[in-house]
């Protein structure tokens, strides 16, 4: 039948996304950043979205020498969950080489009103405070209409705490907008993932065990990449442009502008590739 490599194709594909996958072993040892080394600092609404949006805090670690900091800014909002999420954190954290931090020491209360300008103006400077603190060179968060309320939350939290510390900083950081629940309206970086480093991000995304027990998303990862390049190649490099050859990647967007060197390869736009 004239459909039937199409079938075949079809049936390898299921049969890669039920492939199981073991929970990562010991944590590889790295050496760490240099002393100086610039960081890039990420605001996580949850545990596992350091490891769904770092690709490029990835690729700036591995090749710019960056260290990075992953900022849990909740646990997550099934309270019985949160010791083990807080353990599978470190676990994908150390997977990366990457530091990690809770906000407020435990992390804000998903499930509580956040009307309160009390509690607002606490958060803010906790948030604000740990800006002070590394003086990172990014700052990654997702973007305003990232469809869920606390990635919302987490975009006008960090907003605020960049706010907060703006006129004591001669160089602001680049700001670097990510996605994940809702594309970017206007995305300006489309970062090639190379294989290694996906399935690193793999590995470390395994490690939250049990997030994955609910929702095997981490098969879908490699598949989510895909589309990102699908997509990203026109809405970055503009209507009608070439497909990249590379397979899989992810989008950000770069405020207040992509910083200088970062040559634009495509008009209208900036590819990175491998």
């Amino acid at each position: 039948m004239a459909t039937d490599p199409y079938r075949k194709f079809v049936r390898l594909t299921e049969q890669l996304w039920r492939v199981p996958l073991p929970a990562p072993g010991k944590a590889p040892r790295r050496a760490p950043a240099a002393p100086g080394a610039p960081v890039a600092l990420l605001f996580s609404p949850h545990p596992d979205d350091e490891v769904l949006t770092g690709l490029l805090p990835l690729r700036l670690q591995r090749e710019a020498g960056a260290r990075v900091v992953n900022v849990a800014v909740t646990l997550g909002s099934n309270r019985a969950r949160r010791a083990a999420r807080e353990r599978e954190l470190a676990a994908a954290c150390a997977h990366l080489g990457w530091e990690t931090e809770i906000l407020g020491g435990t992390g804000l209360d998903e499930k509580s009103p956040a009307r309160d300008p009390a509690v607002w103006r606490q958060r803010v400077h906790a948030a604000a405070e740990i800006l002070r603190r590394y003086r990172p060179a990014w700052v990654f968060y997702p973007h305003a209409q990232d469809e869920h309320p606390t990635h919302r939350g987490t975009h006008r939290l960090a907003k605020a705490a960049l706010a907060e510390v703006s006129a004591s900083r001669a160089a602001p950081p680049w700001r670097v907008l990510t996605e994940y629940w809702h594309p970017l309206t206007r995305p300006n970086l489309l970062v090639e993932c190379p294989p290694a480093l996906l399935a690193e991000l793999l590995a470390a995304l395994c490690c939250h065990r049990g997030e994955i027990a609910r929702n095997p998303y981490h098969r879908t990862l490699a598949a989510w990449m895909m589309d990102n390049v699908r997509r990203g190649t026109e809405r970055v490099a503009g209507p009608g442009a070439p497909a990249p050859e590379f397979p899989f990647g992810l989008l950000y967007r770069v405020e207040p502008s992509l910083p200088a060197g970062w040559t634009p390869v495509l008009r209208a736009g900036a590819l990175l590739g491998g």
